[in-house]
């Protein structure tokens, strides 16, 4: 089968996972890479891959598809450019981090060949579990825990593009409440501090918070984030059930252990989200080339995305205002 040809639109971190894993790919071929900065020359020629503007890429006939990986304020703008001129998306999230533009453009892409970077969602640890949970292994989902602890703090230049914890951090938290429980919620509290570094604070942003969600069947789903765990990348879901509890836990970078008088030692769980995830990143570019053929509908729609961030903005206005946020017509 004929390979699909494809463009990076942004070489920054997102774009060497990207990029990188679909220049490797069997199934594409990353001929392009747009970005104005000059270091990414380097890395488009690494890949093979040449250098063009967005308006060659989008013109080109011989493009299949784009993965967006731009700055966060300009995702919303090149996936409807590549829209309308047909083309095949992957795009990191979150779709914008304005809502009423998001949901203005969310028409725009229903039935479209779109998938949004939520890679939990591919991840085949998480897939694994959500298969139990619809199979029933422990009953019907009662409560749902999510922890989520970055390892370190990211540099303070990030944070003034990043859109905030709950849009850039929090939101694949809450889409996966609405992927496993497979229910919209009722209600949301959050509440959120500057613990980890002042200079966010200083920006304006927060790097410690707390979720509840409850749904309109009144089950309750808990989030913890935190910019700095101490001990690595903190990734854990437990599902508790009328039967008992289903969890899918941290990644070890081994499994070798010593066992002495002094106790047992094992290996580090795994230092960040390229290492955690390198899984569910090739996985989701699978997925990408199936939606572009038309093969498979899009398991991380625009419409996800458009939804996860109603509910990041629900928890900045939360925790600023230090009350429960109740969503029209789920009920409570």
């Amino acid at each position: 089968m004929d390979r699909i040809n494809v463009a990076l639109i942004g070489a920054g971190r997102m774009g060497q996972v990207h990029g990188g894993n679909a220049a490797r790919h069997p199934r594409l071929r990353l001929t392009h890479v747009v970005d104005p900065r000059p270091a990414a020359r380097e890395v488009a020629e690494g890949w093979g891959a040449a250098m063009a503007s967005l308006d060659d890429v989008l013109a080109d006939p011989r493009i299949g598809g784009v993965l967006i990986c731009s700055t966060t304020d300009q995702h919303l703008a090149h996936a409807l450019a590549a829209q309308a001129a047909g083309k095949a998306i992957f795009c990191e999230k979150p779709v914008d981090l304005d809502l009423d533009k998001a949901r203005a453009a969310q028409a725009t892409f229903d039935g479209a060949r779109f998938v949004l970077g939520f890679n939990r969602r591919f991840d085949p640890h998480y897939v694994a579990l959500k298969a139990k949970l619809d199979e029933g292994a422990i009953g019907r989902i009662e409560s749902l825990q999510l922890i989520n602890h970055d390892p370190a703090a990211p540099p303070p230049g990030f944070i003034p593009t990043s859109g905030g914890l709950f849009r850039d951090f929090t939101i694949h938290d809450l889409d996966l409440a609405r992927w496993i429980l497979g229910e919209e919620p009722a209600t949301l509290f959050a509440t959120a501090s500057c613990l980890v570094d002042p200079e966010i604070g200083r920006q304006g942003d927060v790097d410690t918070a707390r979720v509840v969600i409850t749904t309109a069947s009144g089950r309750i789903a808990v989030i913890s984030n935190t910019r700095r765990s101490g001990y690595g990348y903190d990734q854990r879901i437990e599902a508790y059930g009328a039967k008992g509890l289903a969890t899918a836990g941290n990644l070890a970078q081994n499994t070798v252990q010593s066992l002495t008088e002094v106790g047992c030692i094992g290996a580090p769980i795994e230092p960040g989200f390229a290492a955690r995830y390198v899984e569910a990143y090739r996985l989701q570019l699978d997925h990408f080339v199936d939606v572009a053929r038309g093969a498979c509908a899009s398991r991380a729609t625009f419409a996800d995305g458009v939804a996860a961030l109603a509910l990041a903005d629900a928890c900045d206005r939360s925790a600023r205002e230090n009350r429960v946020i109740r969503f029209e017509g789920a009920g409570s």
